[in-house]
């Protein structure tokens, strides 16, 4: 195999994400056709086996319609581990530490919760196990687009509200959220980026290059400052990706 057909979401974090195995294997001299779209394109192309390598299905339940075996391909490696949280900016009421210390503190953090559309279920469930909405608490849904111009505006004011983001994310960059601890487990479990291949292709690609795409360790961090590049600092996913392989996108 020459050329390997890659697909991933179409989204900047995944793309950025896509970009960093894609140095990899472009180090074994491999040409890379990159795929995206909907995600019923990508189940379809999926199933029909047209796509070799995807990055990446955030699993057991972001992605649970990728599932592995009805899609038939492999599951392998783990990039990083995606983590569902609500934050607080660093400067903002430092003595809220928790979910749980929101209902007794009236005053301290914004009632106002806005949530990116996407993990609006996620936020509700949260608000319930805590019983929120009983001390006051709204949630107000915006495109997630509209939500991270919020998120990013009480970033920069040391506003205090309520930011609930996944991790990684470009706003994670640069250690100015601060995350709420969730002893009542109300915001979910944490998912598991693994990469997906199509079975033929492990008879086709060196057995190297699947090793090290195994233990590929992307973590939180490099993903939410690969992230960030590409968001605010105006690069390319190639960019980015070859900014971190060379050790320049994250302080030393």
């Amino acid at each position: 195999m020459t050329t390997v057909t890659l697909g991933h979401p179409d989204s900047i974090l995944h793309e950025a994400a896509a970009a960093a195995v894609v140095r990899v294997l472009e180090a074994y001299e491999l040409e890379v056709e990159y795929v995206t779209g909907s995600r019923e394109e990508l189940s379809a192309r999926m199933t029909a086996g047209a796509i070799d390598l995807f990055v990446s299905a955030w699993l057991p339940d972001v992605d649970a319609d990728w599932n592995a075996a009805t899609l038939g391909m492999e599951v392998f490696g783990l990039l990083y581990k995606p983590s569902f949280g609500w934050a607080l900016p660093a400067g903002a009421a430092g003595h809220i530490t928790s979910i749980a210390d929101l209902a007794g503190d009236e005053g301290a953090v914004g009632r106002n919760i806005v949530t990116p559309a996407s993990v609006l279920e996620r936020v509700r469930h949260c608000v319930a196990t805590y019983g929120l909405t009983e001390c006051g608490f709204t949630i107000e849904a915006r495109p997630d687009e509209e939500a991270f111009l919020h998120a990013a505006h009480a970033i920069e004011a040391d506003e205090a509200a309520i930011l609930p983001l996944w991790q990684p994310h470009f706003l994670h960059h640069g250690g100015r959220l601060r995350l709420l601890d969730d002893p009542k487990a109300g915001l979910g479990s944490d998912q598991q980026a693994r990469l997906l291949l199509r079975p033929g292709a492990r008879d086709e690609l060196d057995s190297d290059l699947l090793d090290e795409l195994d233990e590929l360790t992307l973590g939180n961090k490099v993903v939410s400052a690969l992230d960030y590049a590409m968001r605010c600092e105006g690069m390319s996913a190639d960019e980015a990706a070859e900014a971190w392989q060379r050790g320049k996108l994250l302080p030393r």
